[in-house]
């Protein structure tokens, strides 16, 4: 019994001692914020189980007594749906520090955490569908479709997935079953992430090595940790208490009706990007391998990519940066796109939108390469 509680003093004691860059930025707050929202999200989760039903004739109701009946189960719900939002604004802030910063060179690290990306997604939309409402059927209905572009198993996967010809209540038991079995999954695999963090270190502002300057994680980042993690938990209780409706689809608010589409069917705000790079492709497989590409492309830039220089990131260089800017204003285009309706030009701007998306993973380099290039050859001259 010594040994065990030994062993996890020691293993306590070196997290709290990790040596870490001693320059770290409010932008390197985001992976513990990812961290508290994962936490947050669990213990709602258990809360709201308690009283949820996974059935077609009682999931939606089930979700109305939470919010009128159950003792501040309007605050819990809203801490969960609005904590899902939340969770995916830190995630992709945490992508755009590690893309302008180069992170992805760090490869175990980098590839864990685009595993974790795609499962969170899994479990965002899995659990979309749970209310029942109108928006949760019909995202449900068309995004399970899509498995069906598979060559030869597209059907039976789509027939696994539903437990019968359409979205029913075998679909939403099955979802239910996976949205509550993955976050133990992400949290598995987000100690598998810090794990190979404390092994390669954190990148840091400079882009260079230094090792030689570093502070224990505690008592210096502990505490700044903690300072992001109550300002993340005073943002969420307030949206949740005076704005729980902020990301919330008004379609969703009615209970789920297979003989009534909706106008126009779209999935929560985190997903539009992808949702419109699947609709920019008029052929329904090239628009599923479209839509895989553009989280799948991921796992690649660490071996795409060339090392130009012994810094790391775009900081120092004017033409990275704003081709980094392009993209992510181009992210924001994406999303945007992904909520009109396919129409004159919105369709026009989705495809551009969309080629540049995959552009810019194949030519981020370049932009890096041309500065330094030109820096070099200035010097060169003026030597």
């Amino acid at each position: 019994m010594s040994n065990r509680s030994n062993f996890y003093r020691n293993l306590m004691k070196t997290a709290l001692e990790f040596p870490a860059p001693a320059n770290l930025g409010w932008l390197w707050n985001f992976g513990s914020l990812m961290g508290w929202c994962l936490v947050m999200q669990i213990i709602t989760g258990l809360l709201l189980v308690v009283h949820y039903t996974p059935s077609v004739e009682d999931a939606f109701d089930s979700v109305t007594h939470i919010m009128r009946d159950v003792h501040c189960g309007w605050l819990i719900r809203g801490l969960h749906a609005n904590g899902a939002s939340m969770f995916f604004i830190c995630i992709y802030i945490h992508i755009a520090r590690a893309l302008f910063y180069e992170s992805f060179f760090m490869k175990h690290a980098w590839m864990s955490g685009v595993t974790m990306l795609i499962l969170l997604m899994a479990i965002a939309f899995t659990g979309y569908v749970l209310p029942w409402g109108q928006m949760s059927y019909w995202g449900a209905t068309v995004i399970t479709n899509l498995f069906s572009a598979i060559p030869k198993i597209g059907n039976s996967i789509v027939a696994l997935l539903w437990g019968g010809d359409c979205v029913c209540d075998a679909t939403l038991k099955r979802f239910f079953a996976l949205h509550f079995l993955m976050p133990f999954i992400l949290l598995v695999l987000l100690l598998a992430h810090l794990g190979f963090l404390h092994t390669t270190g954190s990148s840091n502002p400079l882009g260079i090595d230094i090792s030689h300057e570093t502070a224990p994680f505690y008592p210096y980042y502990l505490y700044k940790d903690l300072l992001g993690i109550g300002w993340y938990t005073v943002i969420l209780f307030a949206i949740s208490m005076f704005f729980p409706d902020l990301f919330s689809d008004p379609e969703n608010f009615i209970r789920a009706d297979p003989m009534k589409t909706p106008l126009h069917i779209q999935p929560e705000w985190y997903f539009l990007f992808a949702y419109s790079i699947l609709r920019s492709i008029p052929d329904k497989v090239g628009g599923v391998v479209a839509l895989m590409s553009s989280l799948l492309i991921l796992y690649t830039l660490p071996f795409i990519t060339p090392i130009t220089s012994y810094i790391r990131g775009y900081q120092h260089n004017p033409l990275a940066k704003i081709y980094f800017w392009f993209f992510v204003s181009n992210f924001v285009v994406l999303s945007y796109t992904g909520a009109c309706p396919v129409e004159f030009p919105f369709n026009y701007v989705g495809v551009a939108s969309t080629a540049f998306y995959f552009l810019y993973f194949m030519t981020n380099w370049m932009p890096k390469m041309l500065w330094e290039k030109s820096i070099q050859c200035a010097t060169n001259q003026m030597g």
